[in-house]
C-alpha cells in the first residue's frame, strides 16, 4: 500500500509526519484491525449462541448493553492511560489482558457443561459472558491509542483520510467477523469458536511486539493525578469551544445504536437461519468498506461537522423505513446503507478532536467522548429489550396493534421490533436537524477552521540540529498566524 503524500502547500498548523510515519501507522492499523476481528468474532458468536440457545431478546439485550456499559465505565481509565504511557506500551498491555480474559473463559468452558453455562438463573452464564465481555472491552483501549497515533504519525491534512482508512479496515474486519461467527457457531459450536479466538489473540499480540512507534515519554507521565483524570479531560474538552456539544450530539446519535444493539440480531435471526444471517451481516458490512473508502479517498469536506450532521439525518430516515415491511431484502439493503454511513460519522468526530485538542491530552478527550457516547447505547438497550419483549411485541401481535399500525408496518412476526426502529429513526432526524440551529455548531465549525494547537507536534526522533530546524519551520506558520490575529474577547468568552 502506498503512503499518502502531503500536499505541496501545507496550511498553517499542518503537522509534518515523522519519516516513515504513514508506514508505521498502517502497521499499527492492521494489527489493531486483527485484534478487533478476534474480539468481534467472539463477541458476535456469543450473541448468536445466547439467542439461539435461549430465544431470549432480554438476554441478548443485557449482554449487548453490558458491553457498552463496561466500555462507558472504563473509557476514561483507558484515555488516562493512553496519555500517560507510550502508545505501543498501552497496546501491548491491552493485548495481554484480553488474552488472559479469553483464557479464563476457556477454562470455564472446560470446567462446566454447556447447559450450565446457558442457565440464565445460574451465575456461570453471567460469569462466562462477563469475562468474554471484559476481554473485549479492554481491547478497545487500543482503539483510543490508535486515534492518537493519527495525530502523531500522519500529516494534519491527511487526518480525515487516515480516519477513513480506519473505517475501511474495520469494515473489512466486520465482514470476516460476521460471516465466520455465524458459520463457526453453526458448524463448530461455541467451544471451538473460543479456541479460535484464543489462537488469533495470541498471534496478534506477537505481531504487535515487532512494531515500533516513535514517541517520546509523554509529559503526562510525570504529572500526579488520579487513575481516572476526569478533571483533566473536562479541561481539555472545554479548551475547544463547542467540542462538548459535539460529544453530546454523538451521545444522542448512539441512542439509535442502542436500539440496533438490542434488536438487530433478533430481527435478523427471525428472517434468516444463523448461518445465513452471519453471511448477510458479512455482505452488508461491505458498506463499512465503501463508506470508509470514500472518506479515505475524498475526505470529509471543509467542515466535517456539517458533513456529520447531514449523514446522521440520513441515518434517521433509513432507520425509520428499512423495517416498514417484513422483507429480507429491504432489511439487508438498509443495513448495508447504514453501515456505509457509520465510518464518515466516526471519522468526522475523530478528525475534529485530532485538530482542536492538543496531542498531550487527546487520550483523555477520546476516553471522555467514548464514555459519554458509549453510555447512551446500553441505556437504550437495557430499556428497549424488556419493553420490546414484554410490551411492544405482544401488542403488535395482538389484533389492536395490527389494526392500528398494520397500514404502515404490515403484518409479520417482527412488527413490534419494526415499530421501535421507526420511532428511533424519526427521533434521530429531529435531533440532527435541530443541531444545525445551535450556537455550538457555529462555534465549533469556526474553531475547526482556525485551530493550530498541534502545530508543534514533530518527529520524536528528530534530535539533531537539522531536526530542530525542521521543527522550528513547522511551528513558524502557526506562530505567524497567531501573532497576526487580533484578540477577540467574545470568542474567548465562548
Amino acid at each position: 500500500m502506498s503512503e499518502p503524500q502531503p500536499s505541496a502547500a501545507v496550511g498553517a498548523g499542518a503537522i509534518a509526519a515523522p519519516a516513515g510515519g504513514n508506514r508505521t501507522f498502517v502497521a499499527v492499523l492492521i494489527n489493531t484491525a486483527a485484534a478487533n476481528v478476534t474480539t468481534s468474532f467472539l463477541w458476535f458468536a456469543l450473541t448468536f449462541w445466547v439467542y439461539l440457545e435461549t430465544r431470549s431478546v432480554l438476554a441478548t439485550g443485557i449482554v449487548g448493553g453490558a458491553y457498552m456499559l463496561l466500555l462507558a465505565v472504563f473509557a476514561m481509565v483507558f484515555g488516562s492511560l493512553v496519555d500517560r504511557h507510550r502508545k505501543h506500551r498501552v497496546m501491548v498491555f491491552s493485548g495481554v489482558i484480553t488474552l488472559t480474559a479469553f483464557l479464563l473463559a476457556g477454562a470455564l468452558w472446560l470446567a462446566f457443561p454447556e447447559a450450565a453455562l446457558l442457565d440464565l438463573g445460574e451465575p456461570w452464564f453471567w460469569l462466562f459472558s462477563g469475562i468474554i465481555l471484559a476481554g473485549s472491552v479492554v481491547e478497545n483501549m487500543r482503539n483510543i491509542a490508535l486515534s492518537t497515533t493519527v495525530t502523531l504519525l500522519v500529516p494534519v491534512e491527511r487526518h480525515a483520510n487516515a480516519n477513513g482508512l480506519v473505517g475501511t479496515v474495520q469494515g473489512l474486519a466486520f465482514v470476516v467477523t460476521s460471516v465466520f461467527s455465524g458459520l463457526s457457531v453453526g458448524f463448530l459450536g461455541m467451544g471451538w469458536t473460543l479456541a479460535i479466538a484464543l489462537v488469533c489473540t495470541a498471534l496478534a499480540l506477537l505481531h504487535l511486539l515487532t512494531i515500533r512507534i516513535p514517541e517520546d515519554r509523554p509529559a503526562a507521565a510525570d504529572e500526579p493525578g488520579p487513575l481516572v483524570d476526569l478533571r483533566g479531560a473536562a479541561r481539555a474538552v472545554r479548551s475547544a469551544p463547542g467540542l462538548f456539544a459535539l460529544i453530546i450530539f454523538s451521545t444522542f446519535n448512539n441512542l439509535i445504536g442502542g436500539v440496533y444493539m438490542a434488536l438487530m440480531d433478533p430481527y435478523g435471526l427471525e428472517l434468516f437461519d444463523v448461518k445465513i444471517w452471519g453471511i448477510v451481516l458479512g455482505v452488508t458490512a461491505t458498506g463499512f468498506i465503501i463508506g470508509g473508502g470514500l472518506v479515505a479517498k475524498f475526505g470529509l469536506g471543509k467542515n466535517p461537522i456539517r458533513t456529520m450532521l447531514w449523514i446522521v439525518i440520513g441515518m434517521g430516515v433509513l432507520g425509520a423505513v428499512f423495517t416498514l415491511r417484513d422483507w429480507w431484502w429491504l432489511y439487508a439493503l438498509g443495513i448495508w446503507v447504514y453501515m456505509a454511513l457509520i465510518p464518515p460519522v466516526e471519522a468526522a468526530e475523530q478528525t475534529v478532536i485530532q485538530k482542536v485538542v492538543p496531542f498531550a491530552t487527546q487520550g483523555r478527550v477520546f476516553g471522555f467522548a467514548a464514555a459519554f457516547e458509549s453510555a447512551a447505547a446500553p441505556v437504550t438497550s437495557f430499556l428497549i429489550a424488556p419493553i420490546a419483549q414484554f410490551l411492544i411485541i405482544p401488542y403488535m401481535n395482538d389484533d389492536s396493534g395490527r389494526a392500528t399500525w398494520g397500514w404502515l408496518l404490515g403484518e409479520g412476526q417482527s412488527r413490534g421490533i419494526a415499530l421501535v426502529f421507526l420511532i428511533a429513526g424519526l427521533v434521530m432526524v429531529v435531533i440532527g436537524a435541530l443541531a444545525f440551529l445551535t450556537r455550538s455548531y457555529r462555534i465549533l465549525s469556526r474553531q475547526y477552521s482556525e485551530a493550530t494547537v498541534n502545530a508543534e507536534v514533530a518527529d520524536p526522533g528528530e534530535t539533531d540540529a537539522a531536526g530542530a530546524e525542521r521543527s522550528a519551520e513547522r511551528k513558524a506558520p502557526a506562530e505567524r498566524q497567531a501573532a497576526a490575529q487580533p484578540s477577540d474577547p467574545d470568542r474567548s468568552a465562548s
